[in-house]
């Protein structure tokens, strides 16, 4: 390993590189050029990666160094077929890493594992298809199977996949929305009525100030940059709260510009930085409301007010009982909870009272706390004191992570669906769909770990990998009596079968996907509420046996229920407007689906927050008094030590996206050829007595008998508060208990996991779990 401080800003010559690199690893070069020119393009493909939108400007390539990335992995021209599988058992390729499963290319035909020989040994579709539902219709209980999905699919193949669910009879559908975004679904339906953002992309253009929390743009969604970057250039205020410093978050340079690149030029990509402690982001913004508060006490002196007190008379409920809370909040526990001072809150605050136009925006390093939801609750609350909702160039803006996790959930991946959901499914498909609440990812992998559940469907997606507990998952995909991975890549999953275990390898956005009425058309939503086409560039080899993911479910549902029950299933896989036609009877916003695709860009679904539409029971938008979590870390897990105790968050390096490892190296952070590490204070190091590379264990604390332990990993001294560490995901998962996870979202807690330090003495195991 090595450590070096990465000089340069974000993109430039480094992104160029890089994209560079991961074409020659492609071993597919010249078709993944064109490939990439198609990205994020009118009669393109969507990028696989991130769900940030575009701008659209004609002329321009529109993919960044990780969504080149995701493009060249899925490209390439290797295969995992049945002579890979004949030559490797199962043990020894649970014993590889996640990036070397992935890397060793594309699945092409569906296989079937050996439990006697511990081999995938293939098998055809029409067997596979029949196991399913065999298995399928011998549980006692519709509810006994877990249906998975990964915001990668389509919202066709969701809308697809949600019906043969619950015409199955079961409204189980865990997916990775319940453990990213699940408590910004939470916190804005109930406070706005819309558990979506309010932005589009435009306005972004016209906003005075940014304020961004808990996220990580330049990685994660690079494209994003550029927006920042203008936003700078033209003077808006950009205002970053992230508890490391990441190098996104201060300089870019444009690759499509080429007097930037020519002479090393990048911009700022934000005006201010300030990095609160884990978890302190809603301390932060209440320590904001109770300065404008003061302040707003003082204008009414004199007749005045800085608050929009026609809106929040006009449009909103709840504005005494805040400010009484926020009045109540000590300034002892708003600094110590934020890690900021009160000099740095005044800065904020005066930046936001003199903006006219305010987006504030969020990512996972949000979402992912016991009090996620009061955070998101918070901003919404700054955000209506200030009338800063239902006009241009402000807003509310949840970044989201994969390209379609939004569109998903409106076609109806939703273990809670809606009752209009419901009736207009009866209406349209002339069957009775389950009315009783299913299960999210936290109560699916619980019901598969103690048997009440015994089959688990995955539609793309990496559970064994992305989920929390590792160990505890292994053991529950393991114990379980089928396990089915619709896949395009081999992953940690696949390696931890069922008895019976299925993968079926489908189609990615790159290919082309040929069915009886010719080529088609799969569409997404971006985070910005704008739904678009797209379309793979990619033949297929003759010898390739991916089906897309429309007509795999077909053919499960075709065995499970019948031909023709309730509608006709070979239809919707032959013509996928006959799919687009049944969601546009189903779900609002959708009307004239097909007809509306070739408009360049797409279509907006609309908002009903940003027209001042509430869809509350009052009818008004709710300014929410949650009271400050009393301690981040809490209290009966303090008792248990008498040691220095950490708050740990999990996150993903620059060569990786989800749980998709390209490579090794973290260039922005510095880091090369090595994941096993942990970032740190360089004051907790030394009062640890630690130098940079000694290894350290790292010991989960939790009210129960399970030791949840990573070993040897090695201390990185990094620019993160005092108390908090950091290491990457999926490795430092296992720290993750599944029973800590979010108030009323139930998502994992990834970013506030307590845990304590220790030097490590003596080589042994990476990981150390004890049930």
């Amino acid at each position: 390993m090595s450590h070096k401080e990465y000089q340069g800003p974000a993109g430039g010559w480094g992104a160029l590189k890089a994209t560079t690199t991961h074409l020659l690893k492609s071993q597919n070069v010249a078709k993944n050029i064109s490939n990439l020119l198609k990205a994020n393009q009118d009669h393109g493909f969507d990028c696989p990666g991130c769900a940030w939108g575009e701008k659209g400007i004609p002329g321009r390539f529109r993919f960044c160094e990780n969504g080149a990335k995701a493009v060249n992995w899925e490209a390439t021209s290797r295969r995992v077929d049945g002579n890979f599988f004949a030559k490797h058992s199962v043990s020894w390729l649970n014993q590889q890493t996640d990036y070397y499963l992935e890397f060793q290319g594309r699945l092409s035909e569906p296989v079937r594992y050996n439990r006697e020989t511990d081999h995938y040994e293939p098998i055809s579709w029409d067997n596979a298809f029949e196991l399913i539902a065999k298995q399928l219709r011998a549980l006692d209980d519709p509810n006994q199977a877990e249906f998975y999905t990964s915001g990668r699919a389509s919202n066709e193949a969701a809308f697809l996949y949600q019906l043969m669910a619950r015409s199955y009879g079961t409204n189980n559908f865990p997916d990775c929305s319940n453990m990213c975004h699940e408590a910004t679904s939470y916190a804005l339906a109930e406070s706005i009525g819309i558990g979506k953002g309010t932005v589009t992309i435009d306005d972004f253009e016209i906003a005075d100030a940014i304020f961004l929390f808990g996220q990580n743009p330049g990685t994660n969604h690079p494209r994003m940059l550029e927006t920042l970057s203008h936003a700078t250039k033209r003077g808006a205020r950009v205002v970053a709260f992230n508890n490391l410093k990441e190098r996104g978050l201060e300089r870019f340079t444009n690759p499509q510009d080429p007097l930037e690149m020519l002479t090393y030029h990048s911009n700022p990509t934000t005006s201010d930085y300030f990095t609160p402690k884990l978890g302190g982001d809603m301390a932060a913004v209440r320590g904001m409301v109770k300065i404008l508060a003061e302040r707003d006490e003082i204008a009414q002196q004199h007749g005045e007010s800085i608050f929009d007190r026609e809106f929040i008379a006009a449009q909103t409920q709840g504005m005494e009982e805040y400010l009484a809370i926020v009045a109540q909040t000590s300034w002892e526990q708003i600094v110590e909870q934020s890690g900021l001072s009160r000099e740095q809150l005044e800065q904020a605050a005066n930046i936001y009272q003199h903006a006219k136009r305010v987006i504030v925006t969020w990512a996972m390093g949000v979402t992912q706390h016991k009090h996620s939801v009061d955070i998101i609750q918070e901003f919404v609350n700054l955000q209506l004191l200030f009338g800063q909702i239902g006009k241009p160039g402000a807003g509310l803006c949840p970044v989201r992570g994969h390209s379609n996790v939004q569109g998903d959930r409106t076609v109806g991946i939703n273990e809670q669906p809606s009752a209009s959901f419901l009736a207009s499914l009866e209406q349209a498909c002339g069957f009775k769909p389950p009315v009783s609440k299913g299960h999210n990812v936290v109560q699916a992998l619980r019901a598969l770990s103690s048997g009440q559940s015994k089959v688990f469907i995955g539609l793309g997606g990496n559970i064994v990998a992305a989920a929390p507990d590792t160990s505890l998952i292994v053991q529950a995909m393991r114990g379980s009596q089928l396990t089915v991975n619709i896949a395009t890549k081999l992953n940690r999953s696949h390696v931890n079968p069922g008895h019976e275990s299925l993968i079926l390898p489908c189609l990615g956005r790159t290919d082309i996907d040929m069915q009886a009425s010719g080529e088609q058309k799969i569409t997404v939503e971006d985070s910005f509420s704008m739904v678009h086409a797209s379309s793979g560039r990619v033949e297929m080899h003759h010898d390739d046996q991916m089906r897309s993911e429309p007509a795999v479910i077909v053919g499960i549902a075709k065995a499970l229920l019948g031909a023709h029950y309730p509608i006709d299933w070979q239809a919707m896989a032959d013509n996928y407007d006959c799919i687009r036609e049944l969601i546009e009877a189903v779900i609002p916003g959708f009307e004239q689906f097909n007809q509306r695709l070739d408009r360049p860009g797409g279509f907006y679904l609309g908002n009903s927050a940003r027209d001042l539409c509430w869809k509350t029971p009052s009818h008004k938008a709710q300014i929410l008094a949650n009271i400050l979590p009393e301690s981040i870390i809490p209290k009966q897990l303090i008792a248990q030590t008498n040691a220095p105790i950490f708050v740990l968050q999990t996150l993903r390096s620059h060569d990786q996206y989800n749980t998709t490892v390209y490579g090794y190296d973290d260039r922005y952070r510095g880091i090369f050829g090595e994941r096993e590490v942990v970032f740190i204070n360089p004051i907790d190091m030394a009062n640890l007595n630690l130098s940079e590379g000694d290894k350290i264990d790292i010991k989960t604390l939790w009210s129960d008998d399970v030791t949840r332990q990573i070993k040897g990993f090695k201390a990185i001294p990094y620019a993160i508060p005092q108390g908090n560490i950091a290491a990457y995901f999926p490795e430092a998962n296992v720290l993750i208990p599944l029973m800590s996870f979010g108030d009323h979202s139930e998502t994992p807690t990834s970013k506030s996991v307590a845990v304590i330090i220790t030097r490590h003495e003596h080589d042994s195991l990476d990981v150390v779990v004890q049930r």
